[in-house]
């Protein structure tokens, strides 16, 4: 409320000369009691005396409370000062109504409620981009299903957790901002049960996401990599059957575990896959594979299937050329050896240099072909020193076990020969790299074990340290090319480190099997997300990981910002910091708006949080 209006003089010097010019003001009553406020500059009144400056604030007091006939029309000075008030007041009010110019106590200024917005908010973009929201849909679930599920994927991508810590997980980020759903109440209960209705439909969701990734990226369907890796459970798992013991490639024979077969496309976006029990051996899932893979994205008739050695058997390949497919593998090593003299041969061997990901890698190969199929003899200076220190190693355990069971026979702890041999077999299986090339000898009479080295197998172990044979039925194929598409494997090999990794498939701890094989799903559904991340950034020209995007982008947040105004209230403002240069060259290169949320705008007239 307006107490009075009055005119005050203030005077300034420039150069030893003082200048006068005068200001309108009001005084208002406020909480904190009367203050000034400046409602328009009124330049030099002078020489009129101070008599006439009252009258010309009471003209303006009557002009602006509507009473402009109590003065004359042509008292041009007045009508000026009327005009310039209300021009200024109509430009407060907009400003007022849209609350983009308040006053503020500086010192009284706050953050609240930060949250990690950057890794989210790609994660969010690719799930988008994917299409995953409509997929869902298209096999029945709601939106609040959806959303769940998001949820649950962008938490494996991001940061993995259990479900029971999920949900605690979820409201230290800004997935509440970006989604626009409350998150306060969501208990674990609700994840389980998505999960529950989340599995049963992978092999529609698979099919759809392969569509989609194909016509996104332009994504080649000729050439199939087929891998498989197994994970392993903490606990019991008594209520799940296919969770047995077997090879281990986690280091862990001591737990029971799982094998996950995935087939890749070349570019390493999966394409299907598969749970199988634990104890089953790799060459038993080809079929099963190939069937699954026909169902996701249909097979023709000469497509490459890309498998490493462990499937290098003639019923698999059988398997293979039955469908109309083609077959591209390592051959086992008892295959590779009939080489040996070939290897030796220098001649005809050619130079390729491998470079991906910023890594570079020499190699030599040799053509040969038969009237069935076509090898490739491969010789990596890098793999040589890798094969022979394996060997190496492998052949010290084998006589420090050797050792062990010769002191259990002459202690008398093993006494049947029967068992005595069994230790032999169970020992030569452990090392098939050396124990072709031991002779192991039990003499019952004398209950005394010996062995030696076949030195001439040794040698030709030795000769063979780095080199690989490929074997095709591909004849148009040059050998480069065979190379080319055979190493392509190895992105098969580092989906599944990412899974395990940084997507924390392993270990295991769900006890019931459609939750572990659900636990899997989403692990391979994120790595859908990563996938696609790292060959966006790829294309661009920047080979980097998705576990360094992520420490990048995490320091990019959502927070509220406090703002205590000079007339009681306190405004809330809920936005995103302002990117980081390295922030901003990721999203660019992502494709990715750098605006996390639009600000959101609250008031109050309490400091209770909102």
């Amino acid at each position: 409320m307006i107490v009075a209006m009055y005119i005050r003089k203030t005077t300034k010097k420039y150069k030893n000369k003082a200048y006068s010019h005068y200001l309108l003001v009001e005084s208002v009553n406020t909480p904190k009691g009367p203050r000034q406020n400046t409602i328009c500059a009124l330049g030099d009144l002078g020489p009129k005396p101070r008599k006439e400056w009252l009258k010309l604030v009471h003209k303006i007091e009557v002009a602006l409370v509507g009473q402009g006939e109590l003065f004359e029309e042509n008292d041009r000075e007045v009508s000026d000062i009327v005009d310039k008030i209300k021009m200024g007041q109509a430009k407060a009010e907009v400003s007022l109504d849209d609350e983009d110019l308040v006053s503020v106590h500086t010192d009284q200024v706050e953050t609240e409620c930060q949250r990690e917005a950057g890794p989210v908010h790609v994660g969010y973009a690719y799930w988008k981009r994917l299409g995953m929201d409509e997929i869902l849909a298209a096999v029945g679930m709601s939106a609040r299903a959806r959303l769940l599920s998001c949820a649950m994927v962008i938490n494996r991508l991001v940061y993995p957790c259990s479900e029971n810590a999920m949900p605690d997980w979820i409201r230290t980020t800004a997935l509440s901002d970006i989604l626009g759903v409350d998150f306060e109440s969501l208990a674990e209960d609700a994840l389980y049960r998505q999960m529950d209705r989340l599995y049963p439909n992978r092999s529609e969701i698979e099919s759809a996401l392969a569509q989609r990734e194909r016509h996104l990226f332009n994504l080649d369907r000729m050439v199939f990599l087929y891998d498989l890796s197994s994970t392993y459970f903490e606990g019991q798992a008594l209520g799940n059957p296919k969770a047995k013991r077997g090879y281990s490639r986690d280091k862990r024979p001591d737990c029971k575990q799982v094998v996950v077969g995935v087939v890749f496309n070349n570019e390493g976006f999966p394409l299907a896959h598969e749970v199988f029990e634990g104890n089953v051996q790799d060459r038993q899932t080809l079929a099963t594979m190939l069937d699954s893979l026909d169902s996701r994205v249909g097979l023709c008739e000469g497509q490459v299937v890309v498998v490493d050695r462990g499937m290098a058997y003639d019923d698999n390949l059988d398997e293979i050329t039955s469908r109309g497919l083609r077959y591209l593998v390592a051959s086992r090593q008892s295959e590779r050896d009939q080489w040996l003299q070939d290897f030796e041969d220098e001649e005809d061997f050619v130079p390729v240099v491998r470079r991906e990901d910023g890594h570079e890698s020499h190699i030599e190969i040799k053509l040969r072909r038969t009237d069935i199929e076509t090898h490739v003899l491969c010789i990596s200076s890098g793999r040589m020193e890798k094969d022979r220190a394996i060997r190496q190693k492998h052949q010290c355990r084998l006589e420090v076990d050797l050792v062990k069971l010769e002191r259990r026979i002459l202690t008398g702890r093993l006494v049947q020969a029967k068992k005595i041999h069994q230790a032999i077999g169970r020992l030569k299986e452990r090392y098939p790299r050396v124990g072709r090339y031991y002779r192991i000898v039990y003499d019952p009479k004398k209950k005394e074990l010996s062995w030696e080295v076949n030195e001439q197998k040794r040698s030709k172990a030795e000769k063979l340290d780095g080199s690989y044979l490929l074997k095709t039925d591909c004849e148009e194929l040059s050998a480069e090319a065979i190379w080319r598409t055979y190493v392509l494997l190895t992105r098969a090999e580092a989906a599944f480190r990412a899974m395990k990794s940084p997507l924390a498939e392993r270990p295991i701890f769900h006890q019931l099997q459609r939750r572990a094989d659900t636990h899997i799903f989403l692990c391979i559904l994120a790595y859908h997300l990563l996938v696609a991340i790292e060959k966006t950034l790829r294309d661009k020209g920047l080979h980097t990981s998705w576990a360094t995007v992520r420490e990048t982008l995490k320091t990019h947040q959502v927070c509220t910002v406090v703002l205590p105004t000079n007339k009681g209230s306190i405004l809330r403002i809920r936005k995103a910091s302002v990117p980081e240069p390295q922030h901003k060259e990721l999203y660019d290169l992502l494709g990715v708006s750098s605006k996390i949320i639009r600000p959101k705008k609250t008031c109050s007239q309490s400091n209770t949080k909102k």
